[in-house]
């Protein structure tokens, strides 16, 4: 009788209902999953859930059973919005931003202080995962006033607040203004400059009412990427004029730029303490956070930027701070609507766009209350919300995991994961002497391109000996690889002999040949058995919980970077010719989104970078812990494996380009790399053929991966800089842009 109880069980689930394709992809995003985690939870393959969402296959049982399981309990979790009009994108990858026409004139609106509580975002909201963050405006907006909002006079002062490309407000109700606004003063009155050329009268008289008015009236913010996040908190961009109206100092002193921050008991602390408003650990800086501590799901916190306290570092933000209110509310939307509201530098920001795309938790229904409350378990997918310890291997030094080492005791490779960046170089040789040019080609976004489709550990590291190497698997191992013979190697099926004298390793940075057992990330490894070479750990730390954690991250950013260098005439399907050319004067095009390409390309680097923050004064000494250790996001081991990787893609670029061309680089300089060519253009040299290249060779494109003409000089420049200093393996690529060399660049 079971058999045949086993067999009607059977025959109802293979008829097990299932919502239409975009909802399945609607409930799995909205939860933070990939397809890849539904596909292993299911056992079944990538392609199999994408037809299942797409709705080019059904699935069938056993899977189908399974699979509507899932879906059930993910819809009790986030049911449909009861207004939903068309099914929801993928918030694992949120849409990028569309460019909309400019006004034309800017709006000027006064604003009272509608129901608070129709006006704060919660952190539980039912918004779609995927709700847009920027919506095309009209090219005469209009906007009925409601009873809380009048129209006031058009000021042409205005008139050039929403240039091309300006992002409009935000569809969701709670932001219909935007992310952010830029508060200035003009003739005595204050204005916030929102995106889309909006422009808000501020009736706020001090620095606490300013955050009360932008949460209960000024409709800021931004939805959040998936169903488990929270809404970006407002920003508020203060100019030195708003400084001075609400009794901010314009600069800050040489002390206070070093602690940060603004004296604790500076006057506006203090009207901010009376008025319930708290400030995080940091304190009032550049990147200030007041809140109140949320009550339930009401959650009341304001971001202020203050550029001219050097919130918008030069370096990355280039001439931001320097723009007018109007123009940086524009430059500040476009990244907000591309890239996320920023939460500080763009490294702080890279890194909180990876947790806002996989939060550590999510909520839970009580079976007892039906009270929605976190859930103990982390979210599928995420790092969690406790930190965890790196292996030892991976600890950078003074770490608290080494301080039973002996007092400055250097740690070797055999002790120490040292997964960076190229920095190397070699003298030219005769035949190279005799050409005319050196050729800088850069790899465009090179680390984001070694992040995507990177699995890397989610949890904590396991000790194996004598383990057997897996490719798939992350970690660190400990393994020999100083027998792989760079001048015979694997290109594809096929051995090829090089000239491994002219080859940087690509085990090390440096590009020296290992001398023995060394600390590796596994795409290093890997790289050894690709070349046709047999590995043999004799030690390794693997993380068995693993996920491709940064394609998110990674697609996120790279449709960022792709949608504003099209904003600057640089579009992803150029020919060579045509790119080169559209390349050539490029940010002259549009200044302001030069700036956003600039600020994403920071973000990418920096957010790895905090990956391994290391101490920042607080009185640390080596042995103890440090802030940054309390983050769940801070991981070495993330970090060494995108390196690794990216690394290992441009060796991969060098050995095929060497093999079929017989030319090899004279210096790398972390994603740039220089040969010595005839010709002064990348088209001299690269085997392009009827416009094809070289598979798995360089690619002149925009695209991350591809790679651009970083500059060009003569050999006789290079020669001559290396007899100035006397260095005959000077890295040329750190001049090879605009060939300017000083004393400083070579430590004199």
């Amino acid at each position: 009788m079971s058999e045949l109880f086993d067999a009607v069980d059977a025959l109802i689930a293979s008829r097990a209902t299932l919502p239409p394709p975009a909802e399945r992809k609607r409930l799995r995003a909205a939860h933070g999953l990939t397809i890849d985690e539904v596909a292993t939870a299911l056992r079944v393959r990538r392609a199999t859930v994408s037809g299942w969402e797409s709705g080019k296959t059904e699935p069938r049982p056993p899977e189908r059973d399974a699979y509507a399981r899932l879906l059930a309990q993910l819809a009790e979790l986030y049911p449909a919005p009861a207004d939903a009009a068309a099914p929801a994108s993928d918030a694992a990858v949120p849409a990028t931003f569309t460019a909309v026409p400019a006004p034309a004139e800017a709006r000027t609106l006064s604003t009272g202080p509608p129901e608070a509580a129709a006006m704060t975002a919660t952190e539980n909201s039912q918004t779609p995962a995927s709700a847009p963050v920027a919506a095309a405006a009209p090219a005469a907006p209009t906007r009925p006033a409601s009873p809380t909002r009048t129209s006031t006079s058009r000021r042409p002062a205005a008139k050039k607040a929403a240039p091309a490309n300006t992002p409009a407000g935000g569809t969701d109700p709670r932001f219909e203004n935007g992310p952010l606004a830029v508060v200035d003063v003009e003739d005595g009155k204050v204005l916030a400059y929102c995106v889309g050329g909006l422009v808000l009268d501020v009736p706020a008289k001090s620095l606490p009412s300013l955050v009360d008015w932008t949460l209960k009236a000024a409709k800021l913010g931004q939805p959040k990427f998936v169903g488990p996040g929270k809404d970006a908190d407002p920003l508020i961009v203060l100019t030195e004029a708003a400084l001075e109206r609400y009794g901010l100092p314009a600069t800050l002193t040489a002390e206070e730029r070093v602690a940060g921050r603004i004296p604790e008991g500076h006057k506006v602390i203090r009207q901010l303490t009376r008025a319930d408003w708290q400030l995080t650990k940091r304190g009032f800086g550049p990147w200030a956070r007041i809140y109140r501590p949320a009550k339930g799901s009401d959650r009341q916190c304001v971001q202020l930027c203050i550029p001219s306290w050097n919130a918008l570092d030069p370096r990355f933000w280039g001439s931001a701070a320097q723009l007018p209110p109007a123009e940086l509310a524009r430059v500040l939307g476009v990244y907000a609507a591309r890239v996320m509201t920023p939460r500080g530098s763009t490294a702080v920001t890279g890194l909180e766009l990876m947790t806002a795309l996989h939060p550590p938790t999510y909520a839970v229904r009580d079976e007892e209350t039906g009270v929605l409350r976190q859930a103990a378990e982390k979210t599928p997918g995420s790092l969690g919300k406790n930190p965890i310890d790196p292996a030892p291997c991976e600890a950078p030094d003074g770490h608290p995991l080494l301080k039973d080492l002996p007092r400055f005791h250097v740690r070797g490779p055999a002790e120490k994961l040292f997964e960076e960046a190229y920095d190397w170089a070699r003298p030219m040789t005769d035949a190279e002497c005799t050409l005319r040019h050196l050729v800088g080609l850069d790899v465009n976004m090179a680390f984001a391109a070694g992040a995507n489709g990177l699995p890397v550990g989610l949890g904590t590291p396991t000790h194996v000996t004598n383990p057997v190497f897996d490719p798939k698997l992350p970690g660190s191992w400990l393994v020999d690889l100083s027998h792989v013979d760079l001048s015979k190697v694997k290109v594809g099926k096929d051995w090829v002999q090089l000239d491994g004298s002219l080859l940087p390793s690509p085990f090390t940075p440096k590009g020296e040949t290992p001398t023995g057992p060394a600390w590796y990330a596994t795409p290093t490894v890997a790289y050894a058995v690709e070349l046709g070479y047999d590995v043999a750990p004799t030690e390794a730390y693997l993380r068995y919980d693993n996920g491709r954690y940064l394609d998110g991250w990674y697609n996120r950013l790279r449709d960022a970077y792709l949608a504003t260098m099209a904003d600057l005439g640089v579009d992803a399907d150029l020919a060579p010719a045509d790119f080169l050319a559209a390349m050539n004067g490029y940010k002259g095009r549009d200044p302001q989104m030069a700036i956003v390409a600039s600020a994403i390309k920071a973000t990418v680097k920096g957010g790895l970078g905090k990956l391994r923050e290391r101490p920042r004064g607080e009185g640390w000494r080596p042995g103890e812990p440090w802030r940054a250790l309390a983050r769940p996001t801070w991981r070495p081991d993330i970090r060494a494996a995108v390196i690794s990787r990216t690394r290992i893609n441009l060796h991969r670029k060098i050995v095929k380009h060497a093999a079929f061309t017989g030319q090899y680089p004279i210096a790398i300089l972390s994603d740039c790399v220089v040969y010595a060519a005839g010709g002064e253009n990348p088209l001299d040299f690269l085997p392009y053929r009827e416009g094809k290249p070289l598979p798995g060779g360089f690619k002149l494109g925009v695209n991350p991966g591809l790679v651009k003409w970083e500059g060009t000089q003569s050999v006789l420049w290079g020669e001559e800089v290396r007899e100035r200093y006397n260095a005959p393996e000077l890295n040329l690529a750190r001049y090879i842009k605009d060939g300017n060399v000083t004393d400083d660049d070579n430590g004199e």
